[in-house]
């Protein structure tokens, strides 16, 4: 599987939160934690609040393999580098979802240092 079905995208795209797990140098899934999670077009993205040296966005980065759960989907994922040029579309879409939440919560995955760890969820 390479990309989501509709109903995977809406189910994870609509879910308040995402769990997040990536698979270590073993092979086995680390422990998950809690992201905050947008929907941009049929793509899913996520981004560190503290930037490239959170221990789960580091994990991410060495296989690039992983497991998320959200909205009752459990899925098997790769983790991709996205690109900058969406940047701003994915921030206002992060804008658009969590807007009831105030200034520095909200804030936290629109600074440069979460900007830099764009990822793309691509289900496998």
């Amino acid at each position: 599987m390479t990309h989501w079905t509709s109903d995977q995208l809406d189910k994870v795209g609509e879910a308040e939160e995402l769990q997040i797990a990536s698979v270590r140098r073993d092979g086995t899934l680390g422990k998950s934690v809690t992201v905050w999670v947008v929907r941009h077009g049929d793509d899913l993205y996520v981004r560190s609040v503290r930037g490239r040296s959170a221990h789960w966005f580091r994990g991410t980065q060495e296989r690039h393999e992983g497991r998320i759960r959200a909205g009752g989907v459990q899925q098997d994922v790769s983790f991709v580098d996205a690109g900058h040029d969406i940047a701003n579309e994915v921030d206002a879409a992060y804008r658009a979802k969590y807007r009831r939440y105030a200034g520095n919560i909200l804030n936290s995955v629109l600074t440069p240092e979460a900007r830099s760890t764009m990822t793309k969820l691509v289900p496998r």
